[in-house]
């Protein structure tokens, strides 16, 4: 008897340029009623380009090649009619940034209106009921509240279900999960996946995941299929595959954990920034005169020291005020409070002043796709700090962005490509780069490796470890990702609404928390 969906000996080739890149070669698996599949690899190694081909979404530059059936029925070349009519019907998809899939400018009830009234016609109160149920299915609170709500309104973890509502709302035989939990906290990201194993048993549905987290894999998958390099190198049921493991890729998979501990602050290191009594509110203005009604509470009065050579980890969930507390005490946002930095109290400083001291104060972001220029190359985007700041005028700027470049592991034969032509890996290490060149004194990582492969995590968490062991670095470490606070942390605040639930060295933070809050997150994080 076959699956409900079976692939055969897929093979996809892209055509561009006038050069074919096939990035699926041979690809075989299955996926029943009731069972969970995960395709777990490195970017690049064909996972969501198999799923996508399932149903030709690929676009007319992929040639597809070999067997996809869909409940006994073949696919790969199947009319457009047909695959129109399985499309978000038998077979539903979630992408992993819901804020790109869901359109900006229609609000909730409308996106999850159209899909309902494309598939099944209905329209008015019936659409409406369907809406809802489906909402309060996926766990959305106060489901009718929500309903004229546009995506930018709502919370990732919000956003994520109503993507699951859309895919859910006629009710599909399939479902593929394009690493949905990638961008969440630890704690949305455990509800979404409990959220994920309930409706698959109250639908009946086969899931396929697809992921590079292990961890996930681990707590939801029945059967794994492990790719590399376009090709399934290792599958079985996960139990097996997690115990004993047979190929050397899903050992090094498994082995990729972020782990160890950060160099030791040196002795008298000294202080190096202290924030006290730091509160950041905004006001909420109503009215023709603006007057202020209330105030969102970002970060309440709060302190913190961190020592030169010292890792301060910042925890917590979506909006408890890891980022904003971090622009304050670097000063891009307004707040009250005392911080000094180097002994120097910054209230006193003009803008003029600051400018010349952010050479010592850097930040790294999440995203280094995004906090990248698509029109510079990676020499103009590591050297621009040294343009404005001119720093080391007596070297010339290719010779230092050579320099920093062998520092982070990039080949400074690769100085004048641009950022599309790196890996997700390679683009972080020229953010780092950039912000390295100046050497700073102190550094805000806002979330830097949440986006990236585990490989390559451990990769970049070595990397910042040597750099601050070499240079006698101050880290400002924001992230959810518990595994790598820990990793990189000599101390770590644990926030939650603005406020600090919990703050201690790592060590005793993680093996015994105090705060109830803090205990839920580590539980979360398995």
């Amino acid at each position: 008897m076959s699956s409900l969906l079976e692939v055969k000996d897929l093979r996809v080739s892209f055509r561009q340029d006038g050069r074919i890149t096939e990035a699926v070669r041979g690809v075989s698996f299955s996926v029943d009623r009731g069972e969970t599949v995960a395709l777990v690899g490195e970017s690049g190694s064909g996972k969501s380009v198999s799923a996508l081909s399932t149903v030709s979404l690929l676009g007319d530059s992929a040639r597809v090649e070999g067997s996809v059936t869909y409940d006994g029925t073949e696919m790969v070349g199947a009319d457009e009619k047909h695959l129109m009519n399985v499309r978000g019907n038998d077979i539903s998809f979630i992408f992993q940034e819901p804020m790109t899939s869901l359109n900006p400018l229609h609000t909730i009830e409308r996106q999850l209106e159209e899909s309902i009234a494309l598939h099944q016609g209905l329209a008015g109160r019936a659409a409406r009921a369907r809406i809802l149920e489906l909402m309060e299915k996926v766990g959305i609170r106060d489901a009718e509240s929500r309903l004229n709500a546009y995506p930018h309104q709502l919370s990732g973890g919000q956003r994520q279900r109503v993507m699951i509502a859309m895919a859910l709302a006629n009710k599909p035989d399939i479902l593929i999960a394009d690493e949905p939990t990638t961008a969440l906290d630890v704690t949305i990201q455990a509800q979404i996946l409990d959220l994920l194993a309930d409706l698959k048993e109250s639908e009946g549905m086969g899931l396929l995941f697809i992921t590079h987290d292990l961890g996930i894999v681990r707590r939801i998958a029945d059967r794994v299929c492990v790719m590399k390099d376009g090709e399934i190198v290792e599958e079985g049921p996960a139990a097996e595959i997690f115990a004993s493991p047979q190929h050397p890729y899903t050992r090094k998979l498994l082995a990729a954990e972020p782990s160890g501990t950060p160099p030791p602050v040196p002795a008298g290191a000294k202080e190096l920034v202290t924030a006290q009594n730091l509160k950041v509110w905004f006001p909420i203005q109503k009215g023709l005169l603006k007057r202020t009604v209330g105030h969102v509470k970002a970060v309440n009065p709060m302190s913190l020291s961190v020592q030169a050579g010292e890792t301060l980890g910042i925890v917590g969930e979506s909006g408890s005020g890891k980022t904003t507390l971090a622009l304050a005490i670097m000063r891009l946002i307004a707040s009250e409070g005392a911080v000094t930095f180097q002994g120097q109290d910054l209230r006193k400083w003009s803008t003029r002043d600051l400018r010349r001291l952010r050479k010592d104060m850097q930040i790294v972001f999440q995203d280094p796709f995004g906090s990248l220029s698509p029109r510079m190359t990676c020499a103009q985007i590591i050297s621009e700090g040294l343009e404005i700041h001119k720093v080391d005028q007596h070297r010339k700027p290719r010779e230092l962005v050579a320099e920093v470049m062998r520092e982070v592991g990039l080949d400074p034969a690769a100085m004048d490509r641009y950022p599309h032509e790196f890996s997700g890996g390679q683009r972080q290490r020229i953010a780092i780069a950039r912000a390295m060149v100046l050497r700073p004194k102190l550094v805000v990582l806002d979330e830097p490796t949440s986006a990236l492969d585990m490989t390559v995590q451990v990769q970049i968490v070595e990397l910042l470890r040597d750099l601050q062991a070499r240079y006698g670095l101050a880290y400002l470490f924001i992230s959810h990702d518990l595994k790598v606070v820990r990793a990189m942390s000599h101390k770590v605040v644990v926030m939650n609404q603005g406020d600090v639930v919990e703050t201690g060295s790592a060590e005793e933070l993680f093996t015994s928390p105090q705060a109830e809050y803090t205990r839920r997150l580590l539980a979360a994080a398995g």
